[in-house]
């Protein structure tokens, strides 16, 4: 049987690791994992690791010619909101310039790719949010994403575009926190901590949404799709949820709006996702939120 090959962008990252991971469990993919600098992932069996830049034009022409693989994933961007908005000419050239960069050699080596998207190019004016709904950044993020999207688009290649939804998992070197990680260590601690309760989401466990991303380049399905957790929540839900599985104290979490966190970038109030055409055509189905609180707690010892 001939192997399918799948090459990851941002492999060092959250997303990265779990499709790595995924990926070395199926004998019939071959997985070439890449990142700008060294790999930082904690074994070797079972991929290929490459040095590449996105955002160098001759390096990934190099890497995808040598590679020729089926799918690109392509994971890797800058996703700290606030960051976007005070460096955006970076922010565009890894969001955005990259892109372009994938498109051509795409193109020219005939490559499926699968750009990750994300809540952010909605204005969260009226979430939950099918595929076909019209995008309105109102962050510097946001539109660097939807410029990705439309770049996307308006190529001649074949392609997918996976929008998600705040991503939680912990990483191998426990490099960033997420909700759950945060409401835990702060209560453990006898902290007193302040929630937003005029923010929805429907938050995405990083390995639902490798899962997500495997189903769409296995199948090269084309078109957008929405994957993200299934339970439409608040963070002040979230925080409530975490306290409530590990038994800490519930009194320590108080509800506050966003307009009490003055933050350079605007946040989209409502978004989440609808995700019956994932569901229809892909098969998927996430954790729930609880689910998802278990494993975390289950890989980090918690």
């Amino acid at each position: 049987m001939k192997t399918k090959k799948i090459l990851i962008t941002g492999s060092n990252g959250l997303l990265g690791q779990k499709l790595v991971e995924l990926l070395v469990r199926n004998p019939a993919i071959g997985t070439v994992a890449t990142a700008k600098g060294a790999n930082r992932l904690p074994f070797q069996n079972g991929y290929s690791y490459l040095e590449m830049d996105i955002t160098n034009a001759e390096e990934v022409d190099m890497v995808v010619g040598k590679v020729l693989p089926d799918v690109i994933i392509h994971s890797a961007a800058m996703t700290n909101v606030d960051q976007c908005e005070s460096e955006k000419d970076n922010c565009w050239k890894l969001n955005v310039t990259a892109v372009e960069i994938l498109i051509s050699a795409c193109r020219k080596y005939g490559v499926f790719l699968e750009h990750l998207s994300t809540d952010f190019v909605f204005d969260g004016t009226s979430g939950p949010y099918k595929e076909e709904d019209l995008p309105n950044p109102i962050s510097f993020y946001g539109w660097s994403k939807y410029a990705a999207e439309k770049a996307v688009m308006s190529s001649d290649i074949n392609w997918a575009i996976t929008r998600t939804v705040l991503v939680y998992g912990i990483a191998h070197d426990m490099s960033r926190s997420n909700i759950i990680l945060w409401v835990k260590k702060s209560l453990e601690e006898g902290k007193a901590i302040k929630v937003v309760t005029d923010q929805f989401r429907t938050p995405t466990l990083a390995e639902d949404l490798a899962q997500g991303c495997f189903l769409i380049a296995d199948h090269k399905a084309q078109g957008i799709f929405h994957i993200s957790g299934k339970d439409f929540l608040t963070p002040y839900e979230m925080a409530l949820m975490t306290a409530d599985y590990f038994s800490l104290d519930k009194s320590l979490i108080s509800p506050t709006d966003a307009s009490t966190f003055s933050q350079p970038a605007r946040r989209p109030p409502r978004t989440g996702f609808d995700l019956k055409k994932s569901r229809d055509i892909l098969g998927y189905e996430p954790h729930t939120f609880r689910e998802g609180i278990a494993l975390l707690a289950e890989q980090s010892q918690l």
